[in-house]
């Protein structure tokens, strides 16, 4: 039974949502504000969090910072309408994905399946993972080892989302190839889940950051405007 963590001060979100994923079988833990769940967090981590944005003593955006620090554990944001900064910031600060308010619950039960899955077949079940799937995987100064989600560059660690970690893997195991985003889309989310252009780019521009922070000359990912991406091995 996964465990998941809300996060918001909308009480009433918080009860019909737990209320929503009790019933499809989740372990639930809610919170009022970020400070609280930052507390409950450092004592044992939930499997995944769904975030509101705008909280009392300490908002999405400043948990979601400190959680990134030590974990790489999926998280959900949820946005107000028309909060389109707020969406692609997260995006960058590393959220696997967002909700917008008001929202489906149906959705963001599919959503936070999605996630899990797709945690589940990157964190590597060595009983489960096909032979292809577990090999680990290098191209040039690039290393990815799948059942462990490891990456390194050039000897360097980089610590990455599932999304990204499923991006990445997605274009270099094609260099030269070109990656439309309707094509990254379908390795990144399931059919279920609509996500827009602007989702992947920001997914890509967080990728590319965390890479030059450990190589500053990182290139290997080319933009083809219009078209989509490429992976370059160098």
């Amino acid at each position: 039974m996964s465990k998941i963590a809300l996060v918001d001060d909308d009480r009433n979100i918080l009860t019909s949502v737990s209320m929503t994923l009790e019933a499809e079988g989740f372990e639930v833990e809610t919170y009022n504000d970020g400070q609280a769940a930052l507390d409950a967090f450092n004592k044992k981590l939930p499997d995944m969090a769904v975030l509101d944005i705008k909280m009392p003593r300490m908002d999405g955006m400043d948990l979601l910072q400190r959680l990134r620090q030590k974990t790489q554990m999926p998280v959900i944001f949820l946005t107000s309408k028309d909060d389109e900064i707020d969406e692609v910031l997260g995006l960058r600060m590393g959220a696997d994905d967002y909700v917008k308010k008001p929202f489906s619950q149906r959705l963001l039960v599919e959503r936070i399946r999605a996630l899990l899955r797709r945690q589940e077949a990157t964190s590597g079940d060595v009983t489960t993972a096909s032979t292809g799937d577990a090999k680990v995987m290098e191209r040039g100064d690039l290393r990815m080892d799948p059942l462990r989600h490891a990456v390194s560059w050039k000897g360097s660690d980089v610590s990455l989302t599932v999304t990204e970690f499923l991006l990445l893997q997605a274009l270099a195991q094609r260099p030269g190839f070109v990656k439309s985003r309707d094509q990254l889309m379908d390795v990144a989310y399931d059919d279920q889940v609509y996500v827009d252009d602007r989702t992947i780019d920001s997914h890509i521009k967080r990728l590319r950051k965390k890479m030059r922070a450990a190589d500053p000359e990182f290139s290997a990912i080319e933009t083809l405007y219009g078209i989509g991406y490429r992976y370059n091995e160098e």
